[in-house]
């Protein structure tokens, strides 16, 4: 089940985020950070202690995969 926090670096911390995906420049990046049991975080860059949500290796990688077959294509402009 996937859930949300509110402030991604007072409940994660600010290290470890990683930048798999990013905008021009680098200025408006997803990111992504291995926590200590296992699940994967993902928060907007911009706003690092806004929300985050938080996916089992599982379900990111179900997302990572249809994302691949291109079945997210319908979101783009």
């Amino acid at each position: 089940m996937i859930t949300r926090i509110r402030n991604a670096d007072a409940e994660l911390g600010a290290e470890d985020w990683r930048k798999p995906w990013s905008g021009p420049n680098g200025a408006s990046c997803m990111e992504t950070k291995h926590l200590p049991d296992g699940r994967i975080a993902l928060r907007q860059s911009t706003d690092p202690s806004g929300p985050a949500l938080i996916w089992t290796p599982e379900e990111f990688g179900r997302f990572i995969t249809a994302a691949k077959r291109g079945e997210a294509d319908f979101l783009l402009p």
